[in-house]
């Protein structure tokens, strides 16, 4: 990229204008310390007085994973939140390229380079190492990736300065669906579809486990869960074969975290009809199945992809070589559907707000993998 563009990018970054503001004929380069990994993000979402109006030159773009700029889900999220932070701030282009294997992710990075993408955000943590590799091979773009630390694809090494990682405690609020679900369940069977196994879907599973459990002792009984995984982030058909043979086992709600995939579960329970349930991931995704989705664990990808936009708007340097983690504590951040109140009986959505501060709090510690549900299993049933 040429250096006249570099130097355009880091002084427009550092401007926040109204916009009828006149923009300083000379910004200095400054000096500008990294701020260490952080534990959990500051804020949930970004707040503009009406009537303001931000101002910011860049060009940002995003690329998906393989389910697609439309998959009601994950992608969908973050592209939602680019287009929110193009509407506060004028003079921000936005764009997105759609990877359909994973050939696609090095491919479309190069692409957004040849674009002239001052920033470029990725969805999912399948694009890590790409995405690492780009960064590395371009200091000059910074880069934002949801869903990966990049820990142990450092091994060790130094995160680059111009890349930021982006997590959710994806298992806090799948404990709340799955609290919801065991007190839901007519049958005493449940079940979860997850997209592909790894860290990221295993906090989904686990999260959603211990929840049902958490309600099936409060009710004094046993509640059987099933789990299967697709094996990807796109198969509908298989996603919705999966959940089929749930419901035919008895199951009467199952919730999928597995993208695009989700259509397929979210089909199956249509299919199924009364009483039947499908239970929503990242997006509220009740109008995916009104009468059949009964709440959603929600991943507001659109609030963090939004928050990095709007901050340079502002003023603020580019976070680069630190994590953000959004939690419970992060208001809307993380949390069940805004919608639940369709479906879920209005003495179980009593119950939330409370298990949100013992979570918050510490006293419900959440496992996110096999190796801590299994420790929260000991506990719970002391």
């Amino acid at each position: 990229m040429k250096k006249k563009l570099l130097m355009l990018m880091l002084s427009m970054a550092l401007m926040t204008t109204v916009a009828c503001g006149k923009k300083e004929e000379e910004v200095k380069e400054p000096e500008v310390e990294t701020p260490a990994v952080t534990e959990e993000a500051e804020t949930g979402e970004e707040e503009v007085e009406e009537g303001d109006k931000l101002a910011l030159e860049l060009k940002a773009g995003f690329v998906t994973d393989e389910g697609g700029i439309h998959d009601a889900s994950f992608n969908q999220s973050g592209w939602e939140g680019m287009q929110e932070a193009r509407d506060l701030i004028e003079g921000l282009d936005v764009g997105y390229l759609e990877s359909h294997t994973a050939n696609d992710y090095a491919v479309n990075f190069e692409q957004m380079l040849d674009e002239g993408n001052q920033i470029i955000l990725g969805a999912g943590f399948k694009l890590g190492a790409d995405t690492l590799a780009a960064a590395q091979a371009n200091p000059e773009v910074n880069y934002v990736l949801v869903d990966e630390s990049f820990e142990f694809l450092l091994d060790g090494a130094e995160m680059p300065k111009n890349l930021l990682g982006v997590l959710f405690n994806d298992h806090e609020s799948s404990f709340l669906v799955g609290y919801i679900a065991g007190k839901t369940t007519q049958t005493d069977k449940v079940g979860f579809v997850g997209g592909m196994e790894g860290r990221v879907i295993s906090a989904f599973e686990y999260g959603y486990k211990a929840g049902v459990d958490y309600a099936a002792k409060e009710l004094g009984k046993e509640i059987e869960i099933f789990s299967q995984y697709v094996g990807d982030f796109s198969d509908a058909a298989k996603g919705k074969s999966i959940a089929n043979s749930f419901y035919q086992d008895g199951a009467d709600i199952v919730f999928h975290a597995s993208g695009g995939a989700g259509a397929g579960v979210i089909g199956a329970a249509i299919e199924q009809g009364e009483g039947y349930w499908a239970i929503g991931v990242d997006r509220d995704q009740i109008d995916e199945g009104p009468d059949n989705v009964l709440t959603s664990a929600m991943k507001r990808v659109d609030i963090a992809v939004k928050n990095v936009l709007v901050d340079l708007a502002k003023g603020e340097p580019f976070p680069g070589g630190t994590v953000r983690n959004y939690g419970l504590q992060d208001d809307g951040a993380v949390d069940i559907a805004p919608s639940s109140d369709k479906h879920v009986a209005p003495e179980i959505l009593d119950e939330i707000p409370g298990l949100k501060d013992e979570i918050i709090a510490g006293n419900i510690v959440v496992p996110n993998n096999a190796e801590t549900y299994e420790v929260y299993k000991a506990e719970l049933n002391k």
